[in-house]
């Protein structure tokens, strides 16, 4: 076995870079977080006056109950939902979401969502609908949030 020795001004040098690199990435870190208020913001302000095409388009959401499919993909499948809104004053006041579960994981994922997602919807604006995560299911979101797309082009109509 061969053994180098590195200089000390080498290992203080790399030593300076790593740590100098870690203040870099906190900088960086530091303006996402700050920037995300202000996305939060401006999302909370379409509804009301920063944007008044997003205001003029929750009032011209005609009420009643809508109905969509979502689909998502899955590591093992693609994997459908339905989901079926009701809405009056462009305000979700009930949701329903329906499985047909492929593989035995989603039948678990898409049970937890369910079971979860009117205490995130019921009483939220539509245009301000934008799930991420319900009881631990990331990925039905997606289909979850593709459907509501297609329920907001119904309800304008």
């Amino acid at each position: 076995m061969i053994r180098t020795t590195v200089p000390t001004s080498v290992r203080k040098g790399s030593a300076l870079l790593g740590v100098a690199g870690l203040f870099v990435l906190a900088g960086c870190s530091g303006t996402a977080d700050a920037e995300a208020p202000a996305d939060d913001s401006s999302t909370a302000g379409t509804g009301s006056s920063s944007q008044s095409s997003g205001g003029d388009s929750t009032a011209t959401y005609a009420d009643g109950s809508y109905t969509a499919d979502g689909s998502y993909q899955t590591p093992e499948t693609v994997e459908k939902i339905s989901v079926t809104l009701t809405l009056a004053d462009g305000v979700v006041t009930d949701v329903e979401v329906t499985g047909d579960p492929q593989a035995p994981e989603t039948e678990q994922y898409q049970g937890q969502f369910i079971d979860g997602i009117a205490a995130e919807v019921e009483g939220v604006a539509i245009d301000d609908l934008d799930v991420s995560r319900v009881a631990g299911s990331s990925l039905t979101s997606g289909g979850f949030n593709a459907a509501v797309e297609a329920i907001k082009e119904q309800a304008a109509a």
